[in-house]
């Protein structure tokens, strides 16, 4: 067959788009396919042990316990009677085996100012317990610190908690595997930048690989979602520090509470949250970029507790409708609905996930025409259903035909195929 255009025509094409083709390789390289969690737990800095996470699986199973079962708060909170049935005894073994995915041990707004000798020795125990979980294979998956913001008055001091922290787990034998270190209260990208530096330069004084500390930046400030020169300041955080920014988490109430949203009506449903997390969502979208909702502080005790789990839950299933995989949880007995929703919205979607799948893997036609980015979608929402325990590997194989390593390379081709 013929064709027109010149060898030349291709070559000029090629070079002018090649800015373009180095950006989308490097600054939108997809899901690395990775584990992401389905929460983070935060605790004051004092407060961590290695039984911490056993002692609140413990906690939030007497209290759904005081609640007629898991299967009944399931019911109660408005799952299903027969996906109830199903989702409580892996809410009981999730509990009982991993009750905390993620957990962040609190120098900021949960820890307070009690002055640099006492947040020095707080810091440097709390390193000691992270490194002895680690040893005893008590420690949850995601584990790190979130220090006090880079703005003027607290600048020194989370630095130095950032520093103290790294320095002593690196002379305990180490950095844990799943270390997760959070920067709160960013309003610039000259801040995330200076995170980056502080990073680098951890890195070069313990000999560790470049890029090892990566970190979240907490999403708090109206300035972060809209700078002052009129441009989404997060989407620049995206793209910058080298590929440290590991995630993006929304802050309910320091966002809601700077835009002039009464108490009251703070909320991770306000409109204005769901703007903010909207403008986060485009901003990450492609780089890999983890999104993690925030917090319910209605917490499930006392005489709100029926209405507080129903809030819960449906505050969870409202931000995996959304996009958000991830959330914050404030308290032991909000880990029951963390996991009854979670668990439940991966069941509601899993026997049409599996079919649509299987007609993928079998190269056959089903009642839906499923695009390529459609059957990554699909096999990412079953990859994390499994990852957090909500649907078994054996399930996959029985209903897909795909196993694990299939599943990965589907739900991320890019990242599994490099």
């Amino acid at each position: 067959m013929r064709t027109s255009l010149p060898a030349s025509a291709l070559a000029s094409i090629d070079a002018r788009l090649a800015e373009t083709d180095r950006l989308l390789a490097t600054g939108y390289p997809g899901d690395d396919g990775a584990r992401q969690p389905v929460h983070t737990v935060y605790v004051p800095g004092d407060t961590f042990t290695p039984e911490l996470p056993a002692a609140w699986g413990s906690a939030a199973l007497a209290a759904a316990d005081a609640a007629g079962g898991v299967e009944a708060l399931a019911v109660d909170v408005g799952i299903g009677a027969d996906v109830a049935a199903v989702v409580a005894p892996l809410v009981e073994r999730k509990l009982a085996h991993e009750p905390v995915e993620d957990l962040r041990i609190d120098f900021e707004d949960g820890y307070g100012d009690r002055g640099d000798d006492v947040e020095d020795a707080d810091v440097v125990r709390a390193a000691g317990h992270v490194a002895d979980a680690s040893a005893e294979g008590a420690a949850p998956p995601f584990l790190g610190i979130r220090f006090k913001s880079f703005e003027a008055a607290t600048r020194a001091r989370g630095i130095r908690t950032l520093d103290l922290f790294v320095t002593a787990l690196v002379e305990r034998g180490g950095l844990p595997e799943g270390l997760a270190l959070t920067l709160p209260k960013v309003s610039t990208l000259a801040q995330v930048e200076a995170m980056a530096d502080a990073a680098a330069a951890l890195e070069r004084a313990h000999g560790l690989p470049d890029g090892r500390l990566r970190f979240e930046v907490q999403v708090e400030t109206p300035q972060l979602v809209l700078g002052a020169d009129g441009v989404a300041t997060v989407a620049r955080v995206a793209h910058a520090a080298s590929g440290r920014v590991a995630g993006l988490h929304y802050g309910t109430y320091d966002y809601s509470a700077a835009l002039g949203i009464d108490a009251s009506q703070q909320s991770l449903e306000h409109p204005a949250a769901d703007h903010a997390k909207q403008v986060m969502q485009l901003a990450v979208a492609g780089t890999g970029i983890r999104l993690s909702d925030g917090s319910s502080n209605v917490l499930p005790v006392g005489g709100r507790a029926a209405e507080a789990w129903r809030l819960h839950a449906r505050l969870v299933r409202r931000s995996l409708e959304r996009g958000f995989p991830q959330g914050w949880d404030l308290h032991p007995a909000q880990l029951p609905t963390r996991f009854i929703a979670t668990y439940a919205y991966y069941r509601d979607g899993w026997a049409e996930a599996a079919e649509r799948l299987r007609h993928v893997h079998e190269r056959t036609s089903g009642a839906v025409l499923d695009e390529p980015a459609t059957v990554r979608a699909l096999a990412g929402f079953v990859h994390r259903g499994v990852r957090c325990g909500a649907i078994t590997v054996d399930e996959v194989e029985r209903d897909t035909g795909l196993d694990d390593a299939a599943l990965a390379m589907l739900a991320s081709p890019r990242r599994a195929s490099g």
